[in-house]
Formats: C-alpha cells, sequence, structure tokens
C-alpha cells in the first residue's frame, strides 16, 4: 500500500481514482498526486459507462471539506483535483459544499492551484455561478461523448445542458480556464468528434482531454473500438489548430490525469 493510499484511508476521503477504477491510479499515488471524490462514494446517476456504484447516497459529512485541505497539505499538492458524484438529491447538487472544499484549501495550500471537476447541478446557472465564484482556478466538467451517443452511454444527463454549463462558467469568470473531457471508443465517428471540439471552443473552452473508454465491467457498456495512438496524436493536432490552451489526448488519458502539467505552463509552478 503506497503512502498516499494511506493518507487517504487515514482521513477517510474517497477519491476517483479508487472508485472509478481508474488505469492510472499507480502512477498518480505513486507522484503523490490524487483525484478526491467528495460528497461519498454512490452516485444518484446511473451513467453506463462509470465504474461509480449508483444507487442512494449518505448524507454528507460537514467536516470533509477540511479532510480534503489537510490531505493536500500533508501531500504537498501543488495542483489539486476535486470532483465529486452527481448528488441530484441535494437541493443545491453540492455546489455549497465544493466551495467549503475550495475554501478550506485555499486556508490551508493558499498557493495550490484549485481545479473542480463538477457534475451538471441540473443545468443550474445559479449552482455553476457559486462554484466559480469562490474562485478554483480550472473548472472541468466532462461532456463525455458526441450527441449521437448520449440516449446510451448518459441517459440521465444532456449534451447542451453540459456544455451550457462550460459555457457560464466562463461568463460568470473570464479568469476562470474550463477544461472538458471525452472518451473515444464507444462508436463515435471522427467527424463528430471534431463537431464536439468546435462546440467547445465556441463557447471559450480552454483546455480538453481526450481517452480510451475502458469498459469497467460485464454490465457496463461494451468497447466498440481500441483506438489507435495515431488517431490520439491527430486528435491532438486538430484541438491545438483550434485553439485550446491545452490539450491531452491519448488512450490512458483521464481527466486528471498529469493535470499539472497545465499549471507548470500557465502558471508556472513546479511540480
Amino acid at each position: 500500500m503506497s503512502l498516499t493510499h494511506e493518507l487517504l484511508q487515514d482521513l477517510k476521503l474517497n477519491t476517483v481514482c479508487d472508485s472509478a477504477l481508474c488505469p492510472n491510479l499507480t502512477e498518480c499515488y505513486s507522484k503523490k498526486t490524487a483525484t478526491f471524490m467528495i460528497m461519498g462514494d454512490v452516485c444518484t446517476r446511473n451513467c453506463r459507462f462509470c465504474a461509480v456504484s449508483n444507487g442512494k447516497p449518505s448524507s454528507l459529512y460537514p467536516d470533509e471539506p477540511r479532510r480534503v485541505a489537510q490531505a493536500t497539505a500533508r501531500l504537498g499538492l501543488k495542483h489539486v483535483v476535486v470532483t465529486s458524484v452527481t448528488r441530484d438529491d441535494l437541493i443545491d447538487g453540492g455546489a455549497s459544499h465544493f466551495v467549503e472544499v475550495i475554501k478550506n484549501i485555499r486556508e490551508y495550500c493558499p498557493q495550490s492551484i484549485i481545479e473542480v471537476l463538477t457534475p451538471d447541478f441540473k443545468g443550474s446557472f445559479d449552482r455553476v455561478a457559486q462554484v466559480v465564484e469562490a474562485k478554483p482556478h480550472i473548472f472541468n466538467h466532462n461532456i463525455e461523448t458526441v450527441p449521437r451517443l448520449y440516449s446510451a452511454v448518459r441517459p440521465q444527463a444532456d449534451y447542451l445542458r453540459s456544455l451550457n454549463v462550460l459555457e457560464h462558467a466562463k461568463k460568470t469568470d473570464q479568469g476562470v480556464f474550463t477544461k472538458c473531457g471525452i472518451m473515444l471508443g464507444l462508436g463515435e465517428e471522427e467527424r463528430e468528434v471534431v463537431n464536439v471540439m468546435k462546440d467547445l471552443r465556441n463557447i471559450g473552452c480552454d483546455i480538453i482531454t481526450i481517452g480510451q473508454y475502458l469498459q469497467p465491467s460485464p454490465q457496463h457498456l461494451p468497447v466498440k473500438e481500441y483506438v489507435h495512438p495515431d488517431v490520439f496524436n491527430k486528435y491532438e493536432s486538430i484541438a491545438i489548430e483550434q485553439g485550446f490552451l491545452h490539450v491531452a489526448s491519448g488512450p490512458f488519458v483521464r481527466s486528471s490525469f498529469n493535470a499539472i502539467e497545465f499549471s507548470e505552463k500557465v502558471f508556472a509552478i513546479n511540480s
């Protein structure tokens, strides 16, 4: 067991690394990196690509924001990523909990770059603004796939809603960097992927991550295609041409994998 894993267990914190069966877990933990998953490990939605359990979540833990900040400090994280399960059962979708986490990290680690990866808050612009106004450096929300596949991949989500979330985050604060991730291998076509990129650039999205979908279990959607690395390189070139400030594209890329690379480039921090 790594020291990072022991620390997370000691502070009783969830990570998307464990809950979503991320293929990069060992590498990230060895680098003292983790993506904290707040508000429990049970999601109120049932996306057919995701390994996170769904059902009825537990109540929020008021001291969780402090524990996330303590872990950030003890790990010495210069770039911290905070995501969550979707909590449609909460009146504000958990927006206020995100705010408290951001405040606590800033108190404990004022030099850390803070990235949040949020759910769609049912499309509530007020909730998006609430999180952005807490001043994370990066606001991330994943589109995941092309519009045509939403009914099969994300039946409880909506493509335009997710675009609107990212657009409103940027409109709320032009200084926040917006970020989005998509998966390949679910049956999408090249023109559809390129159109998603265009949609994201049209709303001012700054950062894009593109990775390979891997089936977490036999009960999840099957992989339609294992995309060749050359194709990922092609998409990276297209995204750069379209004007994204930062692009991560490759089979093992995930939303927060090596997220610090952007901070090293834009915020001039050293990992």
